[in-house]
């Protein structure tokens, strides 16, 4: 577990804390280090004697006594809930939090952006995730130019990083599997920060629970388990149950907009089957009700099954019949098409769409083998892209 470095070094403020504790005297080496060790990080104590010597640091002068009395006066400036320093730890105590205020957003009652609102904070997250981890191994996690000085913003602030950046290092700590979930997401956020979109929540949010998954388990592997949200997030409670009418109406009432359909269209179909199946990048999980033969039993809202097991395979085949997709035939699509008013789409246009797709390739998210031997069913993800298509096709199919 990588858990900091015994030897770290100091940051500047910290260095430039030392040399005005060293001048203003009443502590020794080994008291002054007191002040800068922490769970996350130790610091040989050779480190102090060689500021006092001047062998490192040289260049870093003294703080002056007003920052020197701030800091002493509000050591030790510790998160009660985890025991990281709010100033040293900022980052980790940054990530953590926005974590919290991402899950608590989507779970939070009436509202109707969820997804969008999860994604964005989620981002934030992760981001600061990895700028810890990188600070921590040592890496400067700046943009540069060409000639190694640092990107600027336009008010002269230095510009770090971006999640997307931090994900494509060699250095980057976390597994393809969770690179590829949160790739999906920053696709998503591209589509839906610059233009209303309908509701996606029940769309994605498998992605979206992978992705919480996803970040406990790197705050715990990079950091240590106990700085991780299990305590802080417990499993939330529901008041309904749905039936197969009330997940009809919902599904017909969640339509995707085109533009979101396309963009995950297009992530989906770069991946293995495999890939999309793996939990760190589309986590499911399913509820059916528990009952026991007492009623002591039964008072456990949660049961972990093997899937291997006969329970697992018995409640897999119950679940593979209840979601089989819909399937449409030609027939359907094109009548679909003319109903939502491009009366001039008909079956030639559809079969030169789907074949300038290739969109019955084996892979593609759009359709398979239909109910009966020889025929073809079509998915509502590939309703959705000819509808797309149509609409972008201006008025060539009205």
């Amino acid at each position: 577990m990588a858990r900091g470095k015994p030897g770290n070094t100091l940051q500047r403020w910290e260095v430039a804390l030392v040399k005005a504790m060293q001048a203003r005297g009443g502590w020794n080496d080994q008291e002054i280090l007191a002040y800068f060790t922490r769970p996350l990080r130790t610091v040989n104590h050779r480190l102090i004697g060689e500021i006092r010597t001047q062998d490192r640091h040289k260049a870093i002068n003294a703080a002056n006594d007003d920052t020197l009395d701030e800091f002493l006066a509000t050591w030790p400036d510790v998160d009660p809930s985890t025991g990281l320093s709010i100033r040293g730890d900022e980052l980790l105590i940054k990530a953590r939090e926005a974590m919290i205020a991402a899950v608590h957003t989507f779970n939070g009652a009436g509202l109707t952006f969820r997804a969008e609102l999860f994604i964005v904070t989620a981002v934030i997250a992760w981001t600061y995730l990895m700028h810890a981890f990188y600070r921590r191994e040592g890496v400067d996690y700046r943009h540069k130019k060409a000639d190694g000085t640092v990107v600027q913003t336009p008010e002269g602030a230095d510009k770090y990083w971006e999640l997307g950046f931090c994900l494509r290092q060699a250095k980057c700590p976390v597994k393809k599997p969770v690179v590829q979930n949160l790739e999906f997401l920053l696709d998503l956020r591209h589509e839906v920060e610059h233009r209303s979109t309908n509701r996606i929540d029940d769309a994605v949010s498998a992605k979206l629970q992978a992705c919480c998954i996803n970040f406990n388990d790197a705050l715990k592997t990079l950091f240590g388990a106990q700085y991780a949200l299990e305590r802080r997030l417990p499993i939330a409670l529901q008041f309904v149950t749905f039936g197969s009418d009330q997940r009809a109406l919902l599904k017909k009432a969640g339509t995707l907009p085109p533009n979101i359909v396309a963009m995950m269209d297009a992530f989906h179909s770069g991946l293995s089957d495999e890939e999309q199946a793996d939990p760190a990048f589309a986590h499911r999980v399913v509820f059916i009700p528990k009952l026991g033969a007492r009623a002591s039993a039964s008072d456990e809202a949660i049961e972990f099954i093997k899937a291997d097991s006969a329970e697992g395979e018995a409640i897999a085949k119950v679940l593979l019949k209840e979601v089989d997709k819909r399937r449409y035939t030609a027939t359907d699509v094109v009548k679909l098409m003319k109903d939502a008013g491009f009366t001039r789409f008909g079956m030639r246009a559809h079969s030169d769409l789907w074949q300038e797709l290739d969109a019955k390739a084996p892979g593609k998210p759009f359709g398979g083998p239909g109910l009966y031997a020889g025929q073809w069913g079509w998915f509502d993800t590939w309703i959705a892209r000819v509808k797309a298509h149509c609409e972008e096709s201006g008025d060539r199919y009205k």
